[in-house]
């Protein structure tokens, strides 16, 4: 009895001392306490600008930094980033309320959806028509992504897919961490090789005066080869989850995600594929159609993907002959369930205000303005891919970065004998293999938390490929300057 005593002892300050991982509110509150700490350590500083009309923004101009008086960040500011995450509460302009609303939306709209039953019915007919060949959804959809990445920079538009795809993936074998990697890995390898995508090639080369096709053989030979690698490291996860569940690395969540997506609860309901059921999931994929002409086409963002959403809803609400009250209890119980997302969201984006009020980035660049000079030219696109990553944790904006960087790095290749184009491939395979995990990104963020995988589960996942995508990209900037 006594050493069962001791046992349940030892057990008991063994659980305590273990490690719990923290939450992602966590993590990104954490951040915004460190950049804080550096705006009282690391000196505020300011590059002169100029109008770039193409572009219709100031950018930096190479060789005009100047240290400026540090403004500190306190403890006031720090608790105010989440709110000024939202908004800016000087200008009331919007930061992250378009995406939170957008998220909201989209919860409300997949409720809806789901409270007809017609998801699960079309996930039975899907699973029932691939039979034995469920393992080809895997490449087909992440190409599908990639196209998306490389094209126009598919990114805040995804988290609308994960409600989507996860449930097929789970019902078909597999885990809720295949489905996630399915989205994030397929349209992150897009947009680090981008070919054509206005918000990273097209801006970034603009921003160093050369068109944005100079370089295009190198991006898309960068892109096939790592979209080969992305599809092939998912797929053999997938392969083996599906063979031997406990390999998960989410298996410890298993039933619960089980009865998240797949609502396996209810079995009392029938979930035949009727003909009102396919009219609105016929609507429900045509949603998605319209949302991405909008965004690749009628110039539409945030706002006019919300509206999408709620118009669709709602028709869909008409179709099932749901009742007012009926349709704003599953609208508002969807938009609840994902006000954690939408708080992950600015969250995320109130590191980047307290690094703005701070004059941390201009500081930030000027150092590695100084790293790239006077060095060889294989090494200096290297160290430049390096620099791009580690400014990326810290600007996540594909757009925001090209603008910041392009014009201060695209001069330094000059004096380094390397071209222009490959300082874009440089900075935007940089800013695509950061896209993968960083925590500053609503993406990554908000993606993970609809797809109940914590932070850190995924960096143990991911952290194999990108050393894999890290090589690969060495390799093929460095052939392509001793190339010539």
């Amino acid at each position: 009895m006594a050493t069962t005593s001791k046992t349940n002892i030892d057990k008991n300050k063994s659980d305590k001392k273990k490690f719990l991982f923290p939450s992602a509110y966590s993590i990104l509150f954490g951040l915004i306490i460190i950049m804080a700490i550096f705006t009282w350590i690391i000196p505020g500083g300011e590059y002169q600008t100029e109008l770039n009309e193409a572009l219709e923004r100031e950018v930096p101009i190479a060789g005009t930094y100047q240290e400026i008086e540090a403004n500190s960040q306190g403890f006031f500011d720090v608790i105010m980033a989440p709110i000024a995450g939202f908004y800016d509460p000087v200008s009331y302009i919007a930061n992250a309320t378009d995406v939170a609303v957008f998220v909201l939306m989209i919860g409300g709209f997949i409720a809806v959806v789901s409270s007809t039953r017609s998801m699960r019915a079309g996930i039975n007919a899907t699973l029932r028509a691939l039979k034995g060949r469920e393992k080809w959804m895997i490449p087909i959809l992440m190409l599908l992504f990639a196209l998306g990445g490389t094209t126009y920079g598919m990114a805040e538009e995804t988290l609308a897919f994960y409600i989507i795809i996860i449930p097929v993936l789970i019902a078909a074998g597999y885990d809720s961490l295949t489905g996630v990697a399915i989205i994030m890995v397929g349209a992150a390898i897009g947009v680090l090789g981008s070919t054509i995508n206005p918000f990273a090639t097209v801006i970034a080369s603009d921003a160093s005066g050369i068109a944005f096709t100079e370089g295009i053989i190198l991006r898309a030979i960068i892109l096939a080869a790592g979209f080969i690698v992305c599809a092939a490291y998912v797929m053999r996860y997938a392969a083996r989850v599906k063979a031997d569940p406990t390999k998960s690395l989410v298996y410890s969540q298993k039933t619960a995600n089980e009865k998240h997506f797949l609502q396996s609860e209810d079995q009392n309901h029938d979930d035949e594929l009727t003909t009102i059921r396919k009219i609105i999931l016929s609507i429900f994929g045509l949603t998605f159609v319209v949302m991405i002409w909008g965004v690749s086409s009628g110039g539409w963002w945030m706002a006019e993907m919300s509206t999408l959403f709620l118009t669709s809803s709602i028709l869909i609400g008409i179709v099932a002959r749901m009742n007012e009250t009926e349709f704003c209890e599953h609208f508002i119980n969807g938009a609840r369930d994902l006000l954690g997302v939408a708080m992950i969201i600015t969250l995320a984006r109130g590191i980047v205000v307290i690094m703005d009020a701070g004059n941390l980035t201009p500081t930030l660049l000027h150092g590695a303005e100084l790293a790239l000079a006077d060095v060889s030219n294989v090494l200096f696109i290297n160290l430049m891919f390096w620099i791009e990553m580690a400014l990326s944790f810290l600007v996540p904006s594909t757009s925001g970065l090209a603008v910041l960087t392009m014009p201060i790095m695209a001069p330094l290749s000059d004096f380094a004998g390397v071209g222009r184009e490959l300082a874009v491939t440089a900075y935007q395979s940089a800013s695509g293999i950061v896209n993968f995990i960083t925590p500053t990104s609503a993406v990554v963020m908000g993606g993970l938390a609809l797809g109940r995988v914590s932070y850190d589960v995924w960096l143990k996942f991911i952290m194999p490929l990108l050393a894999i995508l890290f090589l690969v990209i060495t390799i093929a900037l460095s052939l392509a300057v001793l190339g010539g």
